[in-house]
C-alpha cells in the first residue's frame, strides 16, 4: 500500500538535496532571527529524522509506545551542538538521515501504520510519518533567508 506521506517525504528529500548542493560556506553561516545558522537548521533536521528512525527501529523489536518528548527543551539543548557542528558535516547528516528515515518508512505495512497511529493518537506531534512537514517548513525558512540576503545585496 502506498501512503501519501511516502511521496511527500521523497519530494521534500529531493528538494533538500537540490537546495544543499547550491549552498556556499557563506550561505551555511547565515543566521536566522532566532540565532540558528542554516547549517545548524540542517543539523536540527537530521536530529529529528534520526529520532523517528530510532523509534521505528525500536518499535520493530519492542512494543510501540508514545515516546513523549519536550520538543522545545530538546531544541534548546540541541542548538549549541548544531551550531558547533562543521557545516558540511551538517549537510551530510541531514541528507543521509532523510534518506535513511524515508527508506525505513517505506518498509511499513498498513497494519504497522495503524498500530503506530493508534499509539500516538493522543499526541500526534510526538511522531510524524510525514517528514516533509518539518523539512519543508525549514526549507522554506532557509529559502526566505537566502532570498532576503540576495535582496539586501541588490540594493
Amino acid at each position: 500500500m502506498a501512503f501519501p506521506f511516502l511521496e511527500e517525504n521523497t519530494a521534500s528529500r529531493r528538494r533538500l538535496e537540490t537546495l544543499v548542493r547550491r549552498l556556499s560556506d557563506e550561505d551555511l553561516a547565515r543566521a536566522t532571527p532566532s540565532g540558528w545558522s542554516i547549517a545548524a537548521l540542517l543539523a536540527h533536521l537530521a536530529f529529528w529524522d534520526q529520532r523517528v528512525l530510532a523509534l521505528l527501529r525500536r518499535w520493530k523489536a519492542e512494543d510501540i509506545d508514545s515516546s513523549p518528548i519536550d520538543a522545545d527543551a530538546v531544541n534548546d539543548a540541541l542548538k549549541p551542538l548544531c551550531l558547533a557542528l562543521d557545516p558540511r558535516t551538517a549537510i551530510e547528516l541531514c541528507v543521509s538521515s532523510a534518506a535513511a528515515v524515508d527508506a525505513e518508512l517505506e518498509t511499513l505495512t498498513a497494519d504497522r501504520v495503524e498500530q503506530i497511529e493508534e499509539q500516538i493518537a493522543a499526541n500526534p506531534f510526538q511522531f510524524r510519518f510525514s517528514r516533509a512537514l518539518h523539512r519543508n517548513a525549514h526549507l522554506n525558512d532557509i529559502e526566505r533567508l537566502l532570498q532576503s540576503s540576495q535582496d539586501v545585496g541588490d540594493i
